[in-house]
């Protein structure tokens, strides 16, 4: 594609391999997203009428959707990234009057859309929440998958002659997402780090300690993002208020203020935003003690970030690749924006001759807290 950039395309049913050369050359490009909940892919191809592509590969069931698997490797400055292991679910083709103008587009989704196929009944009597993540995850390490399970800090099992928790006619990511919800936690399959394998992440949204290289902005020669813009949204954080009974006679109704705050990610600014508005938990009295604080515990850990910051870049005047769901620095946006960032979302455009990267950035608090940034 670039100097120092080498794209590595693998397709296939199950386990995927090197697409041949004449696909290669049809690949006019490449479009991969991650956020917090998923990640996803889109291929688009230029096929002449006369293409291999549609006369045999496409009958042949090359790129059928859910039965076909595609890993996308981007290798820049001699590092293999594994931009996505996925699935694909969806084929477009627009044939055109123009010859050579008629394009395939091929979509997809990572590993967990395989868990959101199949609606599932399966008892889960008299164990933690921990060991439902496990089970539900078990027949999808044929594909790679390798689990990483934080345990709740609350964790609560109910004894089955009182209570029977029951995955009841709901999908495997459907039902982990709920769990995770319920905890105060996320649930996302990440791709990589090698080809062929996915981590299946349940626990706390955290701010892992090592940030990435600065973005930098307005500093000349030393720049290298194309653009970035900020934004302070006054209305992103909330007051709950949570009305609990007494544990002696169950009548006596206690409010309970809970602040917008996330133990497992701290604001990243030192001038943290205040929260505006003012909400009421519904259903909350009538639970058990122990149900309750973990419905507290799960709105602590969901914290608003009220700065946002969206940018775009080229990866190959960054020098590498930005992550998505992790920390990044920012220099030169100012005194009030400078700072470390959570990376929100990356959507990687790679086309010949052209890699780009748009990205979202969040965190809660003017003014950095740190003195300085990663260059």
């Amino acid at each position: 594609m670039l100097k120092g950039v080498h794209l590595t395309l693998l397709i296939g049913p199950a386990v995927p391999i090197p697409a041949p050369q004449f696909v290669i050359d049809a690949l006019t490009s490449v479009q991969v997203n991650h956020d917090k909940e998923r990640s996803g892919f889109q291929l688009s191809f230029a096929a002449g009428k006369n293409s291999p592509l549609l006369t045999t590969l496409l009958p042949a069931g090359y790129l059928d959707p859910i039965v076909t698997r595609v890993i996308i490797i981007a290798t820049v400055n001699g590092f293999p990234n594994v931009l996505m292991d996925g699935i694909v679910t969806r084929q477009d083709v627009s044939p055109s009057n123009d010859p050579g103008q008629s394009t395939i587009t091929v979509t997809g989704e990572d590993l967990s859309v395989l868990m959101d196929v199949i609606q599932i009944v399966r008892p889960y009597p008299a164990i933690p929440d921990v060991a439902k993540v496990y089970a539900a995850l078990a027949p999808y390490a044929a594909f790679g998958v390798v689990p990483l399970v934080i345990p709740p800090i609350l964790t609560i099992v109910d004894i089955p002659t009182e209570r029977f928790e029951y995955q009841t006619m709901s999908t495997d990511r459907a039902y982990i997402r709920g769990l995770a919800q319920r905890c105060g936690y996320i649930f996302v399959v990440e791709p990589g780090p090698a080809p062929g394998t996915s981590i299946a992440y349940f626990g706390p949204d955290v701010n892992l300690p090592v940030p990435q290289s600065a973005l930098n902005v307005n500093l000349d020669a030393s720049n290298n993002v194309e653009s970035l813009s900020f934004s302070l949204d006054g209305l992103a954080k909330t007051v709950r208020i949570y009305t609990v009974l007494d544990p002696f006679t169950k009548k006596i109704p206690i409010p309970i203020p809970v602040p917008n705050i996330n133990a497992f990610k701290p604001p990243l600014g030192a001038r943290p935003t205040l929260p505006a508005k003012v909400e009421f938990a519904n259903d909350v009295a009538q639970q058990r003690p122990d149900e309750a604080a973990r419905g507290i515990l799960g709105f602590l850990m969901n914290n608003a970030e009220a700065i946002s910051a969206n940018g775009s870049l080229d990866v190959l005047r960054y020098g590498k690749i930005l992550r998505a769901r992790m920390l990044v620095g920012v220099r030169g946006a100012g005194l009030a924006y400078d700072g470390l960032y959570y990376v929100n979302s990356v959507t990687h455009n790679l086309k010949r001759g052209e890699y780009k990267q748009n990205f979202t950035l969040a965190r809660d608090g003017l003014i950095s807290l740190t003195p300085r940034v990663v260059p």
